[in-house]
């Protein structure tokens, strides 16, 4: 049984995985290895939040009910939950990038069959296809992510693979919005969209991923993937109808939940036995694992609940698009995708990731107890913030979480316990959905029941019919007053199911704080089992850091400056040991004729040598032991004088000085520093008319590839200054109010600081306010059409029946007003805009 070797290792570092023997993978590298699994990962989330605001709409086409509308849901979520395990285990057996594009296959089958579905059954049986492919690209994505770069590292990665989360969350319920309302298209392309991204994907995976293959004898473990499946799906078949089909407390629950219980013990003696586990028990033996699978089983019940209910929350109880509805949810999305960006990069600059997990258990706790008491006439900006708050918490949880447990594993082991902390998110969504839709329901009919004395004898008739169908209600068939009834009672009814998954969430929160903080390693799986296939193949190799760092003995602020995977290069093992230090007869160790050589490359931007750096080692107590200026090609040497702990520091021209601490034993130790540069870039923000600066105006930098550089707001004289940028090309983008925005190329130096000048030109705006008979008319919708016939902008009125458009182009524009019979006004827009430009709508004869 062969294993992964260094050469099989060195082959992958062009495309991915930089170890101990070649150059470290440089930024650009990690992208495009990972280019595709963020493409298909894209593909799997866009395919199903698009559906989200489309499904009361699909249900209602297809004849379901609201246990058809759960189980749509639930169904993918139970195909991801049992088969990610799956996944897992035979990544850990065979090539992760065929296992990867097989999964793309699988989905692709699944959105179409849900495309052509012309039955509850059918879409329901086609999304169990599409959950089965989606359970590989999610539990895959991590995996291989751990195979390339280090836990240190990750928190960055990790972050665009939340991003990538964030931007698909987003844009499916828009698309799909749109798409649903948009005539000649229809629900149906709602399940089609993924799978041009999911081809694409395949065609960018064959191009950029190249892993090395551990070639074993595959022994996957089909029992334990039957009854692990066959135990949930028997608990969410008994949560889904209790209360419906029969009581909570009936002979069918207790078969259920008994044979489910009896499943979940043939699972664990058929694990405990498995040559090759699908979920190796032994993993919980670690504290961290089990903690953190317990702590993603609680978000996953919390996240899924958001995600899933607020479509009906925004359709049934306030009367919107499934366009709007995908819209009103954006600060939730939000929140998640500034919480795992940010959260990622720090993490990797400090190490530090048990206080994110911490805070965003308290946040997400906070945002789910805050929803609990909307109902349907909630203003809007209150349920924003909720939202906001959720969404930061999950974007603090989701990604940490799993980060955490890959830190704790060995590489065999990498895929099983990525896959057991996304299996029980997954079982936490499959199972939340399920109890709260049936909660959901339930809670609805109170309320109804509750309420419906307010309408008159008559409108009770079919009031009550319109509850007793089954099916879930068209609001815009329905007569004001039983609509207003039935949103206030779909309203309540769904905001309790956040007061049910608040404490769940808590409990989240308590179980973070028992997971114990260890120091992220510093070199991907890839590279420790190339080091350990090196030791295997020769005991006498010298250790590098990254082993004094697992043992415990490097703090864990130590590798800052150590990039992913050179702890421990060839330079330092191929060179001659020098004798070793000698113990005294106190105890003490004396050095040897030459001390013990500490040597390494100083690296700057790209992995570029660094040229006569100053490299200092002090003891722990500030006295100078040695000092070297680095070569041509960057290379260093210093002497410890004995084992011990030191501190490394580095410092260059047109550079940020570096510290870090290395551990010494008896052999010479390898050791790369890694310098960022003090590139910056500077200018002026003015007025293009008047020529005079703009105050308070936003410069967001983004690089190449759209990525979060830096924002900064402008002083008084228009002026702005940023620092620490990584030199290359990168895109300005400035914004103020008042001006219309704009973004323009600039080139940052290796060295010094660039300067740019930026011109922005007033935007004008148009105002009104939309009245009808009665006042001011609120809900309305108010289109602007340039002239040219392009959609310039959409808005509605609030309450005072107000509208506004700004950043406008100076021309010629008509104004649509709808509401009641739409009215079309023309108007030109010259200088700061038009004000007052009110509309009058009214029935003919009003």
């Amino acid at each position: 049984m062969a294993t992964t070797t260094p050469t099989g290792v060195r082959a992958h570092a062009k495309h991915g995985g930089g170890t101990s023997d070649s150059a470290p993978m440089t930024h650009r590298q990690i992208m495009e290895a990972l280019s595709g699994l963020l493409l298909g990962m894209f593909a799997a989330i866009l395919s199903s939040t698009i559906v989200t605001n489309a499904l009361p709409q699909i249900v209602t086409d297809l004849g379901g009910g609201q246990s058809a509308y759960t189980w749509v849901v639930t169904a993918s979520l139970l195909a991801m939950t049992a088969s990610t395990p799956l996944w897992g285990k035979l990544a850990d057996l065979v090539s992760k990038k065929a296992l990867v594009q097989i999964a793309l296959c699988v989905f692709v089958v699944g959105s179409v069959v849900a495309g052509l579905a012309h039955s509850p059954s059918m879409l329901i049986t086609a999304r169990v296809i599409q959950g089965l492919g989606a359970g590989g690209l999610s539990a895959l994505a991590q995996i291989i992510m751990a195979a390339m770069i280090a836990p240190r590292e990750r928190g960055r990665y990790s972050g665009y693979l939340g991003a990538t989360f964030a931007v698909a969350t987003v844009g499916g319920p828009l698309l799909g919005g749109v798409i649903t309302d948009t005539p000649w298209l229809g629900w149906r392309w709602c399940l089609y969209v993924g799978v041009p991204f999911a081809l694409i994907a395949l065609f960018v995976l064959q191009k950029t991923l190249n892993l090395p293959v551990a070639k074993r004898q595959v022994k996957v473990d089909w029992a334990g993937a039957f009854f692990v499946t066959a135990a949930v799906s028997l608990l969410l078949i008994w949560v889904t109808f209790a209360d419906d089909k029969y009581t909570w407390l009936s002979w069918q629950t207790y078969t259920m939940v008994g044979g489910a219980i009896a499943l979940t013990l043939v699972f664990l003696l058929v694990e405990s036995r498995a040559a090759e586990p699908i979920i190796p028990l032994r993993l919980f033996r670690n504290r961290t694992i089990t903690l953190a699978s317990l702590a993603s089983l609680f978000v996953g019940i919390a996240m899924f609940a958001g995600t899933v209910y607020f479509s009906q929350y925004f359709q049934l109880a306030r009367g919107k698009s499934p366009t709007m509805s995908g819209v009103m949810t954006i600060p939730m999305i939000g929140g998640l995708f500034v919480s795992s960006t940010v959260s990622g990069l720090i993490i990797t600059k400090t190490g530090r990731w048990k206080g994110w997990l911490l805070a965003g258990g308290l946040l997400l706790t906070a945002g789910l107890g805050m929803l609990s008491t909307m109902r349907y006439d909630t203003a809007y900006w209150h349920i924003g913030v909720f939202m906001a708050l959720m969404g930061l918490g999950v974007g603090m949880m989701m990604q940490n979480l799993v980060l955490c447990t890959q830190n704790q594993v060995a590489p065999g082991d990498l895929g099983a316990a990525s896959s057991v902390v996304t299996f029980f998110r997954s079982l936490g969504g499959a199972v939340g959905v399920s109890v709260l839709g049936s909660v959901m329901s339930s809670r609805i009919t109170h309320h109804a029941t509750e309420t419906i004395g307010q309408l008159r004898p008559e409108e009770q008739m079919a009031a009550g019919q319109a509850m007793g169908s089954g099916r879930i209600p068209d609001m815009d068939l329905l007569p004001a007053p039983i609509r207003t009834w039935l949103e206030s009672a779909y309203g309540h009814g769904i905001a309790d199911i956040f007061l049910y998954v608040a404490p769940i969430a808590f409990l989240g929160f308590l179980v973070t704080l028992l997971i114990k903080e260890v120091p992220l390693r510093t070199s991907g799986a890839l590279a420790q089992a190339a080091h350990a296939s090196a030791e295997t193949a020769s005991p006498a190799a010298p250790a590098p850091a990254e082993a004094a760092r697992v043992a415990g003995t490097v703090p864990a602020a130590v590798p800052a400056v150590a990039p992913a995977g050179t702890a421990g290069t060839a330079a330092g093992t191929s060179a001659a040991p020098r004798p070793a230090a000698v113990a005294t007869a106190d105890g003490e160790r004396e050095p040897g004729p030459a001390g013990i050589p500490v040597r390494g490359t100083v690296r700057g931007h790209e992995s570029a040598a660094v040229p006569h750096a100053a490299v200092t080692l002090i003891s722990l107590s500030g006295r100078q032991l040695g000092r070297s200026v680095a070569q041509a090609d960057g290379t260093y040497t210093v002497d410890a004088p004995h084992a011990g702990s030191y501190v490394l520091i580095a410092a260059a021209d047109g550079y940020q000085p570096q510290a870090s601490t290395v551990v010494v034993h008896d052999e010479p130790v390898a050791y790369d520093i890694l310098l960022s540069g003090t590139s910056g870039l500077g200018g002026l923000v003015r007025a293009e008319e008047s020529g005079q600066p703009v105050a308070g105006a936003m410069v967001i930098v983004t690089d190449v590839r759209g990525d979060l550089l830096a924002t900064v707001t402008t002083g008084e004289d228009g002026e702005f200054s940023l620092t620490e940028l990584v030199p290359g090309t990168v895109t300005v983008a400035v914004n103020a109010p008042g001006f219309r925005p704009r973004a323009l190329p600039v080139e940052v130096g290796g060295t010094g600081v660039a300067r740019v000048e930026v011109g922005l030109w007033p935007g004008a705006r148009l105002q009104g306010v939309i009245r009808a008979p009665h006042g001011p008319l609120a809900d309305a919708r108010v289109t602007l059409i340039d002239a040219a016939g392009n959609v310039a902008g959409s808005a509605g009125t609030g309450p005072d029946g107000a509208y506004a458009f700004t950043d406008l182009d100076a021309g010629e524009y008509t104004v649509v007003a709808t509401g009641y019979p739409p009215v079309a006004t023309a108007l030109t827009v010259e200088g700061p805009g038009v004000d007052g430009h009110d509309i009058t709508l009214a029935h003919p004869g009003e």
